[in-house]
């Protein structure tokens, strides 16, 4: 392997920083949802809008552990700079790849989230059609 640069982790800095303001953005729209759905529930003791909050539960937990993950992320990048600096570069390696891993580990988190989201979106849509129907 190459030997590993103060740049290599600096490079990681731009992305996880973008992937944290998405992350974050995700998270205040599911904040807004779920006022607005608990004051509708609040009014209208409907399954429909439980099903919703329960779907959101656990979005936001999930999003809550990509958080975590992306944000462990970029410690270890910074520790990996730090090591790099003071000249402890086998353990610099071996911090860099577990920042990357964790980086999957956020990112997997996010393909999950992503899919309830779609399976979310569907029910809805089914919601709709079946009011049309009627």
């Amino acid at each position: 392997m190459e030997e590993l640069t103060l740049t290599t982790p600096a490079l990681l800095f731009s992305a996880i920083s973008l992937i944290m303001l998405a992350y974050t953005n995700r998270f205040l729209a599911y904040a807004a949802i779920i006022r607005n759905l608990s004051e509708k529930y609040i009014q209208h003791q409907d399954a429909s809008i439980l099903r919703q909050i329960n779907n959101l539960k656990l979005r936001v937990k999930l999003t809550r552990y990509m958080q975590i993950a992306g944000i462990s992320s970029l410690l270890f990048c910074v520790l990996t700079m730090f090591l790099i600096y003071i000249k402890l570069n086998i353990i610099a390696v071996w911090a860099f790849g577990f920042g990357l891993i964790l980086l999957i580990v956020s990112l997997l988190f996010l393909i999950w989230e992503i899919q309830i989201s779609a399976k979310a979106l569907q029910h809805h849509l089914g919601d709709i059609e079946d009011h049309l129907k009627k």
